[in-house]
């Protein structure tokens, strides 16, 4: 069959919509049709060459849509299934799904690999295949991905709000919530309050943080932030170090948590250095893979601090995705306010401009067919 997809010929460079054959799906695979994308920053990443992959390659792993086929072997949906992607294929019996960190499989070696899990690609144009970013390639009217990537939700949960969940909104919660172990009465810093920081200052307040401080230097997003759930919002580190000392009496904040758009060695730094004694500082950016942390090593060893690295917020998607969505239903966790842009297939590189611009919390793709 054919669909348009949204393709990375080049990096850096746009990604470009080109109508691509599509092969069917095979064993433990599912045909799907794409209703919406969320436009997250590691898409960006590859639009800049932040993020080495084989190109060609289809864009998106924050999708919703509709199950249409489904290949011998599949279990766990059926079509006409609505379903959330998850970027990472947990295989279910590698060591660290076993220790419930599905989110560290082994399978995360084809999320950048351009293949599906049997080395090979459904995707075809221009005279030569191609695979999808994390296995899902989300920028797509139809795709095939492994079952594994699936996860069936209601069908009356709205598919716009819910493709949040595929990676943003699990991302900057977690990270609040499981790496930065946020308790109640807590003071915690969120650095960047775009797509995934925003829900880390969620996450934070629902976990019962007595403070929370968002900086970043766009006015739009801080007032969000404010919105849902920070108690202050700050254009620079420097303002919030002032507040954060002065409002704990020098102690520091309980935890920092680092989403800007592109990992830097001086948002790490001043991160590291606003937490208190035993504080902890969590890093979910992703930075270039030739970006290396400097912080002093006199403090790390005899002040405790930690640094630690959050993937997807250190969650299980299997177990956190629905639980999403049931928060979503509850009230307790605002998806709707999150969606600030929406754009048609062919605007893709609009919505990405303009979230670098920071007229964005989440843009989504509203993908026709």
């Amino acid at each position: 069959m054919k669909t348009n997809a949204a393709v990375l010929w080049e990096s850096p460079g746009n990604f470009e919509v080109t109508e691509l054959e599509l092969d069917p799906p095979k064993a433990r695979e599912v045909l799907v049709e794409y209703h919406h994308a969320g436009l997250c920053h590691s898409d960006e990443h590859l639009r800049h060459g932040d993020l080495p992959t084989p190109l060609p390659i289809v864009g998106g792993h924050e999708g919703s849509g509709i199950v249409i086929e489904i290949g011998p072997g599949v279990t766990r949906v059926e079509p006409g299934d609505h379903f959330i992607t998850s970027w990472m294929p947990g295989c279910g019996h590698c060591r660290f799904c076993h220790m419930g960190k599905n989110n560290l499989c082994d399978n995360g070696a084809y999320i950048l690999a351009g293949t599906m899990l049997d080395g090979t690609q459904r995707l075809h144009g221009r005279g030569v295949s191609m695979g999808s970013i994390d296995v899902v390639g989300a920028f797509s009217q139809y795709n095939v991905v492994p079952e594994s990537c699936v996860i069936r939700i209601e069908n009356d949960v709205p598919l716009d709000a819910a493709a949040l969940t595929a990676c943003g909104v699990p991302t900057g919660w977690g990270s609040a919530v499981n790496a930065a172990d946020t308790r109640p009465g807590d003071v915690v810093v969120v650095f960047g309050t775009g797509g995934i920081g925003i829900n880390a200052v969620q996450g934070a307040a629902f976990a019962g943080a007595g403070v929370v401080v968002a900086v970043d230097p766009v006015t739009f997003k801080r007032d969000m932030a404010l919105k849902l759930g920070a108690t202050h919002a700050f254009e620079n580190a420097a303002e919030a170090h002032e507040f954060v000392m002065s409002s704990t009496r020098g102690q520091g904040a309980d935890s920092a948590i680092v989403t800007i758009g592109v990992a830097t060695t001086r948002i790490a730094a001043e991160a590291f250095a606003m937490v208190r004694k035993a504080g902890t500082v969590v890093i979910t950016s992703v930075g270039h893979p030739s970006v290396e942390l400097q912080l002093p090593m006199s403090e790390l060893t005899f002040y405790e601090k930690r640094v630690v690295g959050s993937l997807f917020g250190s969650s299980n998607p299997y177990l956190a995705i629905p639980k999403f969505i049931e928060l979503y239903k509850q009230g307790h966790l605002k998806l709707d306010e999150l969606i600030t842009g929406r754009y048609p297939l062919d605007a893709i590189n609009d919505g990405y401009d303009d979230m670098l611009s920071g007229k964005n919390i989440r843009g989504v793709l509203d993908i026709e067919h």
